[in-house]
């Protein structure tokens, strides 16, 4: 992967040195994955960090039953199961290509070991890790404090590429409503 790339996947989250760059740049490699295949299975441990060049994924699990999603991840984000990152236990999401997407893959053991060897990159897993705290809590409060109108308003505001590439049962669930309450909220907004 040339050094460019490489500065520019790691610039979206946190500018680091040239290089800090050069010291990573061997380590990622693209990767391709079709419309619905799986990433991350739940249940087993993903060692890799993924970066999504082009495309769209999701984030799901299984409660009841039921398949739910609570994660939409589009160009320029981090794909990673923050319990494999943190814990180095098994997953309980599934991650899946809701288009053809071209990722970068890095070993998530290689960026622990370059973590120890380069202040700034250890700084860049710091702020990748907050990032997703951040993700998470935004999230999390919208579900407990909003209403659905307001979640989906939010969401249309916030990402409005989602409405086009992903199907509405998804964002449905992202959104913790039925289909039907959706179309709903849809028509009433129109």
């Amino acid at each position: 992967m040339n050094l460019i790339q490489t500065q520019t996947i790691f610039d979206t989250i946190y500018p680091i040195p040239e290089a800090s760059v050069v010291l990573i740049k061997d380590d990622i490699e693209p990767v391709f994955y079709k419309k619905g295949e799986v990433i991350f299975e739940a249940g087993k441990i993903e060692t890799n960090i993924y970066f999504i060049k082009k495309g769209i994924v999701r984030a799901y699990a299984y409660h009841n039953d039921l398949e739910v999603t609570f994660w939409f991840g589009s160009e320029g984000e981090t794909i990673l199961s923050m319990k494999n990152y943190v814990q180095q236990t098994r997953s309980y999401e599934s991650i899946e290509a809701l288009e053809d997407v071209e990722l970068y893959k890095i070993s998530g053991e290689k960026l622990q070991e370059l973590y120890l060897q380069d202040i700034y990159i250890a700084n860049w897993g710091r702020k990748l890790a907050e990032m997703e705290l951040l993700k998470t809590e935004q999230h999390l409060i919208s579900r407990q404090f909003k209403s659905a109108t307001e979640r989906y308003t939010e969401l249309i505001n916030r990402t409005p590429h989602l409405l086009q590439r992903v199907a509405l049962g998804h964002i449905a669930s992202y959104l913790g409503i039925t289909q039907v309450s959706l179309s709903r909220i849809r028509s009433e907004m129109k």
